[in-house]
Protein backbone atom coordinates (compact mmCIF):
# COMPACT_ATOMS: atom_id res chain seq x y z
CA UNK A 1 0.00 0.00 0.00
CA UNK A 2 1.48 3.67 -0.50
CA UNK A 3 2.01 5.86 1.43
CA UNK A 4 3.13 9.12 0.44
CA UNK A 5 5.45 12.19 2.06
CA UNK A 6 4.73 15.44 1.03
CA UNK A 7 7.81 17.84 1.73
CA UNK A 8 7.14 21.88 1.56
CA UNK A 9 9.09 25.43 2.53
CA UNK A 10 8.45 28.42 3.49
CA UNK A 11 10.21 31.39 4.44
CA UNK A 12 13.05 31.68 1.61
CA UNK A 13 14.40 29.17 -0.70
CA UNK A 14 17.77 27.48 -0.40
CA UNK A 15 16.87 25.79 3.02
CA UNK A 16 17.39 22.31 1.83
CA UNK A 17 14.28 20.50 1.08
CA UNK A 18 16.10 18.25 -1.74
CA UNK A 19 18.85 17.20 0.91
CA UNK A 20 15.43 17.05 3.47
CA UNK A 21 13.88 14.80 1.43
CA UNK A 22 16.77 12.08 0.46
CA UNK A 23 17.30 12.19 4.44
CA UNK A 24 13.81 10.90 5.22
CA UNK A 25 14.23 8.61 2.47
CA UNK A 26 17.21 7.65 3.23
CA UNK A 27 16.41 6.76 7.03
CA UNK A 28 13.25 4.88 5.67
CA UNK A 29 15.19 2.73 3.47
CA UNK A 30 17.48 1.43 6.14
CA UNK A 31 14.82 0.39 7.86
CA UNK A 32 13.91 -2.20 5.08
CA UNK A 33 11.07 0.30 3.51
CA UNK A 34 11.13 0.31 -0.70
CA UNK A 35 11.10 4.37 -1.44
CA UNK A 36 10.83 6.48 -4.06
CA UNK A 37 11.69 10.14 -4.04
CA UNK A 38 10.27 12.88 -6.50
CA UNK A 39 10.48 16.70 -7.15
CA UNK A 40 7.96 18.74 -8.40
CA UNK A 41 8.60 21.75 -10.05
CA UNK A 42 6.40 25.03 -10.58
CA UNK A 43 8.05 27.09 -13.28
CA UNK A 44 7.04 27.27 -16.49
CA UNK A 45 9.78 26.10 -17.88
CA UNK A 46 9.11 22.27 -19.45
CA UNK A 47 12.59 21.00 -18.07
CA UNK A 48 15.55 22.61 -16.93
CA UNK A 49 17.92 22.09 -19.60
CA UNK A 50 17.51 25.61 -21.26
CA UNK A 51 17.95 27.14 -17.93
CA UNK A 52 21.07 29.18 -16.77
CA UNK A 53 22.90 27.41 -14.34
CA UNK A 54 23.25 30.50 -12.58
CA UNK A 55 19.34 30.61 -11.97
CA UNK A 56 18.95 26.80 -11.34
CA UNK A 57 22.35 24.97 -10.83
CA UNK A 58 22.96 21.86 -12.78
CA UNK A 59 20.77 19.86 -14.82
CA UNK A 60 20.60 16.74 -13.90
CA UNK A 61 20.42 14.08 -16.51
CA UNK A 62 18.71 10.60 -15.37
CA UNK A 63 20.15 7.02 -16.67
CA UNK A 64 16.47 6.83 -19.18
CA UNK A 65 17.86 10.56 -20.69
CA UNK A 66 15.85 13.29 -18.49
CA UNK A 67 17.12 17.00 -18.01
CA UNK A 68 16.01 16.61 -14.39
CA UNK A 69 16.72 19.39 -11.43
CA UNK A 70 19.80 18.92 -9.22
CA UNK A 71 17.87 17.11 -6.60
CA UNK A 72 17.56 14.42 -7.89
CA UNK A 73 20.96 13.87 -8.05
CA UNK A 74 20.54 13.99 -4.30
CA UNK A 75 18.08 11.43 -4.25
CA UNK A 76 20.48 8.92 -6.25
CA UNK A 77 23.55 9.51 -3.79
CA UNK A 78 22.02 9.39 -0.86
CA UNK A 79 19.61 6.08 -2.11
CA UNK A 80 22.12 4.62 -4.40
CA UNK A 81 19.27 4.00 -6.64
CA UNK A 82 18.51 5.31 -10.35
CA UNK A 83 15.64 7.92 -10.65
CA UNK A 84 13.92 7.76 -13.97
CA UNK A 85 12.03 10.95 -16.12
CA UNK A 86 8.75 9.77 -14.20
CA UNK A 87 10.43 10.90 -10.80
CA UNK A 88 10.28 14.96 -12.00
CA UNK A 89 7.88 17.10 -13.29
CA UNK A 90 7.32 21.09 -13.95
CA UNK A 91 4.44 23.12 -14.45
CA UNK A 92 6.00 23.53 -18.34
CA UNK A 93 5.33 20.15 -18.45
CA UNK A 94 1.89 19.62 -17.16
CA UNK A 95 0.49 23.05 -19.14
CA UNK A 96 1.96 21.29 -21.97
CA UNK A 97 0.22 17.79 -21.43
CA UNK A 98 -3.24 19.64 -20.86
CA UNK A 99 -2.79 22.30 -23.71
CA UNK A 100 -2.09 19.39 -26.53
CA UNK A 101 -4.97 17.35 -24.87
CA UNK A 102 -7.47 20.36 -25.33
CA UNK A 103 -5.89 20.72 -28.42
CA UNK A 104 -6.90 17.39 -29.86
CA UNK A 105 -10.41 17.42 -28.26
CA UNK A 106 -10.09 15.64 -25.41
CA UNK A 107 -12.05 17.42 -22.90
CA UNK A 108 -15.22 17.73 -25.46
CA UNK A 109 -15.34 20.83 -25.45
CA UNK A 110 -15.03 21.60 -21.50
CA UNK A 111 -13.93 24.80 -19.81
CA UNK A 112 -10.27 23.94 -18.97
CA UNK A 113 -9.65 25.05 -15.64
CA UNK A 114 -6.70 25.00 -12.61
CA UNK A 115 -8.78 22.97 -10.47
CA UNK A 116 -9.68 20.26 -11.41
CA UNK A 117 -7.65 19.95 -14.42
CA UNK A 118 -4.12 20.94 -13.65
CA UNK A 119 -4.65 19.42 -10.03
CA UNK A 120 -5.63 16.46 -11.49
CA UNK A 121 -2.34 16.02 -13.92
CA UNK A 122 -0.44 16.79 -11.33
CA UNK A 123 -2.03 14.34 -9.03
CA UNK A 124 -2.38 11.86 -12.07
CA UNK A 125 2.06 11.84 -12.15
CA UNK A 126 2.05 11.55 -8.46
CA UNK A 127 0.16 7.99 -9.07
CA UNK A 128 2.50 7.40 -12.52
CA UNK A 129 4.98 4.60 -12.69
CA UNK A 130 4.68 3.07 -9.22
CA UNK A 131 4.79 -0.48 -8.61
CA UNK A 132 5.36 -1.99 -5.26
CA UNK A 133 7.01 1.22 -3.27
CA UNK A 134 5.93 1.38 0.70
CA UNK A 135 6.98 5.22 0.26
CA UNK A 136 6.71 7.90 -2.25
CA UNK A 137 8.15 11.28 -0.64
CA UNK A 138 7.17 14.03 -3.06
CA UNK A 139 9.22 17.12 -2.60
CA UNK A 140 7.58 20.56 -3.78
CA UNK A 141 9.59 23.09 -5.24
CA UNK A 142 9.11 26.74 -4.15
CA UNK A 143 8.04 27.84 -1.31
CA UNK A 144 4.54 28.15 0.49
CA UNK A 145 3.56 32.11 -0.52
CA UNK A 146 4.43 32.01 -4.19
CA UNK A 147 1.99 32.27 -6.68
CA UNK A 148 2.91 29.67 -8.71
CA UNK A 149 3.17 26.58 -6.42
CA UNK A 150 -0.72 26.95 -5.43
CA UNK A 151 -1.83 24.38 -7.69
CA UNK A 152 0.67 21.98 -6.51
CA UNK A 153 -0.55 22.47 -2.82
CA UNK A 154 -3.92 22.05 -3.71
CA UNK A 155 -3.48 19.00 -5.58
CA UNK A 156 -1.24 17.32 -2.61
CA UNK A 157 -4.48 18.61 0.15
CA UNK A 158 -6.94 16.73 -2.56
CA UNK A 159 -5.05 13.80 -2.74
CA UNK A 160 -4.34 13.69 1.20
CA UNK A 161 -8.54 14.29 1.75
CA UNK A 162 -8.77 11.27 -0.77
CA UNK A 163 -6.63 8.54 0.49
CA UNK A 164 -6.66 9.51 4.33
CA UNK A 165 -4.32 10.37 7.14
CA UNK A 166 -2.85 7.17 7.74
CA UNK A 167 -1.84 7.09 3.75
CA UNK A 168 -0.12 10.82 4.01
CA UNK A 169 1.84 12.92 6.33
CA UNK A 170 2.65 17.01 5.62
CA UNK A 171 6.12 17.63 6.77
CA UNK A 172 7.47 21.41 6.29
CA UNK A 173 10.80 22.62 6.48
CA UNK A 174 10.55 26.35 7.49
CA UNK A 175 13.55 28.81 8.49
CA UNK A 176 14.11 29.79 12.27
CA UNK A 177 16.76 33.12 11.77
CA UNK A 178 18.72 33.79 14.35
CA UNK A 179 19.60 37.67 14.97
CA UNK A 180 22.84 38.53 15.85
CA UNK A 181 22.48 41.98 16.77
CA UNK A 182 19.16 40.59 19.37
CA UNK A 183 20.82 37.56 20.25
CA UNK A 184 17.79 35.50 19.56
CA UNK A 185 15.84 33.10 17.50
CA UNK A 186 13.10 34.11 16.17
CA UNK A 187 10.26 32.04 15.58
CA UNK A 188 7.55 34.70 13.59
CA UNK A 189 8.88 33.59 10.27
CA UNK A 190 8.18 29.61 10.77
CA UNK A 191 4.38 31.14 12.06
CA UNK A 192 3.65 33.17 9.05
CA UNK A 193 4.72 30.22 6.53
CA UNK A 194 2.74 27.65 8.63
CA UNK A 195 -0.40 30.22 8.89
CA UNK A 196 0.14 30.83 4.97
CA UNK A 197 -0.47 27.10 4.82
CA UNK A 198 -2.99 26.36 7.10
CA UNK A 199 -5.00 28.93 5.46
CA UNK A 200 -4.84 27.00 1.71
CA UNK A 201 -6.25 23.74 3.94
CA UNK A 202 -2.51 22.09 4.61
CA UNK A 203 -2.19 21.45 8.13
CA UNK A 204 1.77 20.12 8.58
CA UNK A 205 2.02 17.07 10.71
CA UNK A 206 5.88 17.50 11.19
CA UNK A 207 7.91 20.97 11.12
CA UNK A 208 11.55 21.01 10.46
CA UNK A 209 13.22 24.12 11.54
CA UNK A 210 16.32 24.99 9.72
CA UNK A 211 18.65 26.90 11.93
CA UNK A 212 22.74 27.71 12.63
CA UNK A 213 22.63 26.10 15.85
CA UNK A 214 20.24 24.13 18.52
CA UNK A 215 16.73 25.33 19.05
CA UNK A 216 15.98 25.08 22.76
CA UNK A 217 12.68 24.30 23.93
CA UNK A 218 10.80 27.27 25.07
CA UNK A 219 11.09 28.05 20.99
CA UNK A 220 9.69 24.42 20.33
CA UNK A 221 7.16 25.11 22.72
CA UNK A 222 6.32 28.78 20.84
CA UNK A 223 6.13 27.03 17.52
CA UNK A 224 4.01 23.75 18.46
CA UNK A 225 1.45 26.44 20.52
CA UNK A 226 1.32 28.58 17.09
CA UNK A 227 1.95 26.00 14.20
CA UNK A 228 -1.35 23.62 15.79
CA UNK A 229 1.93 20.94 16.15
CA UNK A 230 3.05 18.33 18.74
CA UNK A 231 6.22 19.82 20.19
CA UNK A 232 7.47 15.97 19.41
CA UNK A 233 6.45 16.75 16.06
CA UNK A 234 8.68 19.90 16.32
CA UNK A 235 12.10 18.68 14.87
CA UNK A 236 15.59 20.82 14.70
CA UNK A 237 17.60 21.02 11.40
CA UNK A 238 21.07 22.50 12.12
CA UNK A 239 23.39 24.06 9.60
CA UNK A 240 26.25 21.00 9.18
CA UNK A 241 29.60 20.92 7.36
CA UNK A 242 28.37 18.27 5.20
CA UNK A 243 25.12 17.00 3.92
CA UNK A 244 26.31 13.76 4.63
CA UNK A 245 25.89 14.34 8.18
CA UNK A 246 21.86 15.13 7.84
CA UNK A 247 20.33 11.77 7.77
CA UNK A 248 22.24 10.72 10.96
CA UNK A 249 21.19 14.05 12.37
CA UNK A 250 17.80 13.00 11.83
CA UNK A 251 17.99 9.68 12.81
CA UNK A 252 19.39 10.78 16.53
CA UNK A 253 16.24 13.31 16.65
CA UNK A 254 13.90 10.09 15.80
CA UNK A 255 12.37 11.86 12.39
CA UNK A 256 11.56 8.72 10.79
CA UNK A 257 10.54 6.67 13.96
CA UNK A 258 7.85 9.34 14.08
CA UNK A 259 7.03 9.44 10.51
CA UNK A 260 6.49 5.61 11.03
CA UNK A 261 4.17 6.13 14.11
CA UNK A 262 2.09 8.11 11.77
CA UNK A 263 1.35 5.48 10.15
CA UNK A 264 0.81 3.03 12.37
CA UNK A 265 3.37 0.76 11.14
CA UNK A 266 6.87 -1.30 12.49
CA UNK A 267 9.96 -0.98 11.18
CA UNK A 268 11.10 -4.18 8.87
CA UNK A 269 14.17 -3.92 10.46
CA UNK A 270 16.52 -2.04 12.50
CA UNK A 271 18.28 0.86 11.62
CA UNK A 272 21.68 0.62 9.89
CA UNK A 273 23.56 3.58 9.16
CA UNK A 274 27.31 2.30 9.75
CA UNK A 275 28.37 3.25 6.24
CA UNK A 276 27.06 6.66 6.79
CA UNK A 277 28.97 6.93 10.50
CA UNK A 278 31.94 5.33 8.46
CA UNK A 279 31.66 7.65 5.76
CA UNK A 280 31.69 10.60 7.88
CA UNK A 281 34.45 9.67 10.17
CA UNK A 282 36.75 9.39 7.11
CA UNK A 283 35.34 12.86 6.01
CA UNK A 284 36.41 14.52 9.26
CA UNK A 285 39.30 12.31 9.73
CA UNK A 286 41.49 12.80 6.14
CA UNK A 287 44.95 12.41 6.66
CA UNK A 288 46.26 15.00 4.31
CA UNK A 289 44.82 17.66 1.86
CA UNK A 290 45.15 17.72 -1.78
CA UNK A 291 44.08 21.05 -3.90
CA UNK A 292 41.79 20.50 -7.01
CA UNK A 293 41.64 23.21 -9.41
CA UNK A 294 37.96 23.15 -11.25
CA UNK A 295 38.36 25.79 -14.08
CA UNK A 296 35.23 27.02 -15.54
CA UNK A 297 32.67 29.79 -16.62
CA UNK A 298 29.36 29.29 -13.54
CA UNK A 299 32.22 29.02 -10.50
CA UNK A 300 30.56 31.52 -8.70
CA UNK A 301 27.79 29.38 -8.06
CA UNK A 302 28.88 25.84 -6.72
CA UNK A 303 25.27 24.44 -7.46
CA UNK A 304 26.18 24.52 -11.39
CA UNK A 305 28.90 21.60 -10.80
CA UNK A 306 27.12 20.24 -7.81
CA UNK A 307 27.49 16.47 -8.77
CA UNK A 308 31.21 17.05 -9.19
CA UNK A 309 31.76 18.79 -6.30
CA UNK A 310 30.29 15.82 -4.55
CA UNK A 311 31.99 12.91 -6.95
CA UNK A 312 35.18 14.83 -5.71
CA UNK A 313 34.27 14.23 -1.99
CA UNK A 314 33.66 11.02 -2.24
CA UNK A 315 36.99 9.71 -4.33
CA UNK A 316 38.44 12.38 -1.32
CA UNK A 317 37.27 10.23 1.23
CA UNK A 318 37.92 6.68 -0.01
CA UNK A 319 41.63 8.10 -1.15
CA UNK A 320 41.41 9.28 2.31
CA UNK A 321 41.95 13.23 1.38
CA UNK A 322 40.67 16.17 2.18
CA UNK A 323 39.65 18.04 -1.16
CA UNK A 324 40.33 21.37 -1.30
CA UNK A 325 39.11 22.47 -4.39
CA UNK A 326 39.62 25.98 -5.80
CA UNK A 327 37.11 27.40 -7.92
CA UNK A 328 38.33 29.45 -10.74
CA UNK A 329 36.92 31.35 -13.79
CA UNK A 330 38.18 30.43 -16.79
CA UNK A 331 37.60 34.03 -17.67
CA UNK A 332 40.49 34.74 -15.90
CA UNK A 333 43.04 32.54 -17.07
CA UNK A 334 43.83 34.59 -20.77
CA UNK A 335 47.26 34.97 -20.29
CA UNK A 336 50.74 32.48 -19.16
CA UNK A 337 50.99 34.58 -15.80
CA UNK A 338 47.22 34.50 -14.75
CA UNK A 339 47.33 30.94 -15.31
CA UNK A 340 51.11 30.15 -12.90
CA UNK A 341 49.51 32.37 -10.36
CA UNK A 342 45.90 30.66 -10.31
CA UNK A 343 47.38 26.96 -10.50
CA UNK A 344 50.14 27.44 -8.22
CA UNK A 345 50.31 24.83 -5.82
CA UNK A 346 47.84 22.93 -7.46
CA UNK A 347 47.37 19.37 -7.86
CA UNK A 348 45.15 18.52 -10.30
CA UNK A 349 42.90 20.32 -12.69
CA UNK A 350 39.47 19.49 -13.71
CA UNK A 351 37.43 21.22 -16.89
CA UNK A 352 34.08 20.37 -16.28
CA UNK A 353 31.02 20.56 -18.81
CA UNK A 354 29.24 23.83 -20.36
CA UNK A 355 27.84 25.48 -23.44
CA UNK A 356 29.54 28.99 -25.22
CA UNK A 357 32.21 30.75 -26.23
CA UNK A 358 32.83 32.71 -22.77
CA UNK A 359 36.03 31.61 -21.27
CA UNK A 360 37.08 28.98 -23.84
CA UNK A 361 40.84 30.79 -24.30
CA UNK A 362 40.88 30.36 -20.89
CA UNK A 363 39.99 26.60 -20.81
CA UNK A 364 42.35 26.10 -23.81
CA UNK A 365 45.26 27.53 -22.02
CA UNK A 366 45.00 25.83 -18.80
CA UNK A 367 44.98 22.35 -21.20
CA UNK A 368 47.86 23.66 -22.51
CA UNK A 369 49.65 24.93 -19.28
CA UNK A 370 48.68 21.31 -17.84
CA UNK A 371 49.95 19.02 -20.86
CA UNK A 372 53.37 20.54 -20.99
CA UNK A 373 54.36 21.20 -17.12
CA UNK A 374 52.51 17.15 -16.75
CA UNK A 375 49.59 18.15 -14.30
CA UNK A 376 46.90 15.76 -13.93
CA UNK A 377 44.22 16.99 -15.97
CA UNK A 378 40.47 15.69 -16.01
CA UNK A 379 38.12 17.13 -19.24
CA UNK A 380 34.48 16.38 -18.74
CA UNK A 381 32.84 17.16 -22.10
CA UNK A 382 32.91 20.51 -22.88
CA UNK A 383 36.23 19.54 -21.43
CA UNK A 384 37.04 16.94 -23.32
CA UNK A 385 36.02 19.11 -26.12
CA UNK A 386 38.06 21.97 -25.36
CA UNK A 387 41.00 19.51 -25.10
CA UNK A 388 40.87 18.15 -28.34
CA UNK A 389 41.01 21.53 -29.91
CA UNK A 390 43.79 22.33 -27.58
CA UNK A 391 46.15 18.96 -29.23
CA UNK A 392 44.71 20.13 -33.02
CA UNK A 393 46.00 23.55 -32.87
CA UNK A 394 49.39 23.09 -31.18
CA UNK A 395 50.31 18.88 -32.17
CA UNK A 396 48.50 19.40 -35.67
CA UNK A 397 49.52 22.47 -35.91
CA UNK A 398 46.48 23.27 -37.19
CA UNK A 399 46.00 26.61 -35.47
CA UNK A 400 41.86 27.11 -37.15
CA UNK A 401 40.74 23.89 -35.70
CA UNK A 402 37.76 24.52 -33.47
CA UNK A 403 34.05 23.50 -32.72
CA UNK A 404 31.50 25.05 -34.77
CA UNK A 405 29.72 25.66 -31.77
CA UNK A 406 32.10 28.43 -31.55
CA UNK A 407 32.77 29.35 -34.53
CA UNK A 408 33.27 28.29 -38.21
CA UNK A 409 36.27 27.02 -39.22
CA UNK A 410 38.21 25.06 -42.09
CA UNK A 411 39.11 22.26 -39.35
CA UNK A 412 36.19 21.18 -37.41
CA UNK A 413 37.36 18.75 -34.68
CA UNK A 414 34.23 19.09 -33.14
CA UNK A 415 30.95 19.13 -34.41
CA UNK A 416 27.49 18.23 -35.14
CA UNK A 417 27.10 14.79 -36.50
CA UNK A 418 25.12 16.35 -39.67
CA UNK A 419 28.36 18.56 -40.53
CA UNK A 420 30.43 15.51 -40.82
CA UNK A 421 31.45 15.80 -44.43
CA UNK A 422 33.42 12.38 -45.41
CA UNK A 423 32.30 8.67 -44.63
CA UNK A 424 30.14 8.31 -41.97
CA UNK A 425 28.27 5.45 -40.25
CA UNK A 426 25.76 6.20 -38.08
CA UNK A 427 23.74 3.35 -36.24
CA UNK A 428 19.49 3.73 -35.81
CA UNK A 429 19.81 3.57 -32.50
CA UNK A 430 22.45 6.47 -31.75
CA UNK A 431 20.47 8.90 -34.75
CA UNK A 432 17.22 8.51 -32.86
CA UNK A 433 18.45 8.94 -29.19
CA UNK A 434 20.23 11.74 -30.05
CA UNK A 435 17.01 13.60 -31.49
CA UNK A 436 18.17 17.18 -32.42
CA UNK A 437 21.45 16.08 -32.16
CA UNK A 438 21.81 15.86 -28.04
CA UNK A 439 22.43 12.85 -26.76
CA UNK A 440 20.95 12.38 -23.38
CA UNK A 441 20.87 9.41 -21.00
CA UNK A 442 23.01 6.22 -20.85
CA UNK A 443 25.02 5.26 -23.57
CA UNK A 444 27.35 2.53 -24.27
CA UNK A 445 31.22 3.01 -25.16
CA UNK A 446 33.73 0.51 -26.01
CA UNK A 447 37.29 0.72 -23.85
CA UNK A 448 40.86 0.50 -25.46
CA UNK A 449 42.40 -2.43 -24.03
CA UNK A 450 45.37 -1.68 -22.60
CA UNK A 451 44.47 1.81 -22.25
CA UNK A 452 44.74 3.78 -18.90
CA UNK A 453 40.71 4.16 -19.12
CA UNK A 454 40.49 0.10 -19.46
CA UNK A 455 42.75 0.19 -15.97
CA UNK A 456 40.61 2.62 -14.02
CA UNK A 457 37.96 0.75 -15.34
CA UNK A 458 39.23 -2.70 -13.96
CA UNK A 459 39.81 -3.94 -17.80
CA UNK A 460 35.94 -3.76 -18.60
CA UNK A 461 35.13 -4.20 -22.40
CA UNK A 462 32.10 -2.03 -22.20
CA UNK A 463 30.81 1.04 -19.97
CA UNK A 464 27.87 2.83 -20.03
CA UNK A 465 27.38 6.53 -19.08
CA UNK A 466 25.19 9.07 -19.12
CA UNK A 467 25.46 12.20 -21.46
CA UNK A 468 24.37 15.49 -22.12
CA UNK A 469 25.65 17.03 -25.10
CA UNK A 470 25.01 17.64 -29.33
CA UNK A 471 28.21 18.72 -30.18
CA UNK A 472 30.83 15.39 -31.13
CA UNK A 473 34.55 15.42 -31.65
CA UNK A 474 35.48 14.63 -35.38
CA UNK A 475 36.37 10.95 -35.89
CA UNK A 476 38.27 12.37 -39.28
CA UNK A 477 40.94 13.58 -37.30
CA UNK A 478 40.95 10.29 -35.11
CA UNK A 479 44.33 8.76 -37.05
CA UNK A 480 46.16 12.34 -37.06
CA UNK A 481 46.02 12.75 -33.35
CA UNK A 482 46.53 9.25 -32.59
CA UNK A 483 50.37 9.82 -35.01
CA UNK A 484 50.33 12.61 -32.10
CA UNK A 485 50.30 10.15 -29.09
CA UNK A 486 46.69 10.79 -28.53
CA UNK A 487 44.98 7.77 -27.67
CA UNK A 488 40.90 7.13 -28.52
CA UNK A 489 40.67 4.89 -25.41
CA UNK A 490 37.05 4.87 -25.89
CA UNK A 491 34.39 4.86 -28.43
CA UNK A 492 30.91 4.24 -29.36
CA UNK A 493 29.69 0.95 -30.62
CA UNK A 494 29.87 1.43 -34.04
CA UNK A 495 33.33 3.80 -34.20
CA UNK A 496 31.91 7.06 -34.50
CA UNK A 497 31.64 8.44 -31.97
CA UNK A 498 34.97 9.04 -29.54
CA UNK A 499 34.19 8.84 -26.14
CA UNK A 500 36.97 9.58 -24.53
CA UNK A 501 40.72 10.03 -25.13
CA UNK A 502 44.01 10.28 -23.30
CA UNK A 503 47.92 11.42 -23.78
CA UNK A 504 50.46 8.32 -24.07
CA UNK A 505 53.34 10.34 -22.54
CA UNK A 506 51.60 12.16 -19.55
CA UNK A 507 51.24 11.04 -15.80
CA UNK A 508 47.47 11.26 -16.17
CA UNK A 509 45.23 13.14 -18.71
CA UNK A 510 42.08 11.70 -19.83
CA UNK A 511 39.00 13.41 -21.50
CA UNK A 512 35.80 11.87 -21.38
CA UNK A 513 32.78 13.04 -23.58
CA UNK A 514 30.13 11.63 -20.98
CA UNK A 515 29.79 12.58 -17.56
CA UNK A 516 31.03 10.28 -14.95
CA UNK A 517 29.92 12.54 -11.91
CA UNK A 518 26.02 12.32 -12.31
CA UNK A 519 27.09 8.07 -11.18
CA UNK A 520 28.86 8.58 -8.40
CA UNK A 521 28.20 7.46 -4.74
CA UNK A 522 28.98 8.01 -1.25
CA UNK A 523 29.62 4.24 -0.48
CA UNK A 524 30.38 3.98 -4.36
CA UNK A 525 32.97 7.00 -5.93
CA UNK A 526 33.24 6.83 -9.92
CA UNK A 527 36.12 4.96 -11.16
CA UNK A 528 37.43 8.21 -12.95
CA UNK A 529 37.37 10.52 -10.09
CA UNK A 530 38.71 8.51 -7.43
CA UNK A 531 42.10 7.29 -9.76
CA UNK A 532 42.02 11.36 -10.56
CA UNK A 533 42.29 12.80 -6.98
CA UNK A 534 45.14 9.33 -6.96
CA UNK A 535 47.33 11.08 -9.40
CA UNK A 536 46.36 14.18 -7.78
CA UNK A 537 48.15 12.79 -4.66
CA UNK A 538 50.32 11.34 -6.21
CA UNK A 539 51.96 14.38 -8.06
CA UNK A 540 51.71 16.60 -4.96
CA UNK A 541 53.68 14.13 -3.18
CA UNK A 542 56.30 14.27 -5.68
CA UNK A 543 56.24 17.47 -5.72
CA UNK A 544 57.32 18.10 -1.88
CA UNK A 545 59.53 15.69 -2.39
CA UNK A 546 61.84 17.22 -5.40
CA UNK A 547 60.99 20.86 -2.95
CA UNK A 548 63.17 18.36 -0.34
Amino acid sequence: MFRFIFVTGGVVSSLGKGIASASIATLLQSRGFKVRVRKLDPYLNVDPGTMNPYQHGEVYVTEDGAETDLDLGHYERFLGINTKKSDNITTGKIYQDIINAERNGLYKGGTVQVIPHVTNQIKKFIYSDLSNEDFIICEIGGTVGDIESLPYLEAIRQLSNEIGKLRSIFIHLTLVPFISSAKELKTKPTQHSVKELRSIGIQPDIILCRSEGLIPDEEKEKISLFCNVEKSNVFQSVDVKSIYEVPLKYSTEGLDKKILNHFKIKSKRNSDLKNWKDFNKKLKNAKSTVSIAIVGKYTHLRDAYKSIDEAITHSGVKNNVNVDINWIESSDLNNQKAIEKKLKNISGVLIPGGFGKRGVDGKINTINYCRKNNIPFFGICFGMQIAIIELSRNLLKLKSANSTELSKTKNPVVCLLEEWKNKRKIFKGELNKIGGSMRLGSYPAKVKSGSLLSKIYNNKKIIYERHRHRYEVNINYKSKLEKKGVIFSAISPYNNLPEAVELKNHRWFIGVQFHPELKSKPFKPHELFSAFIDSAIKYRDEVLKNEK
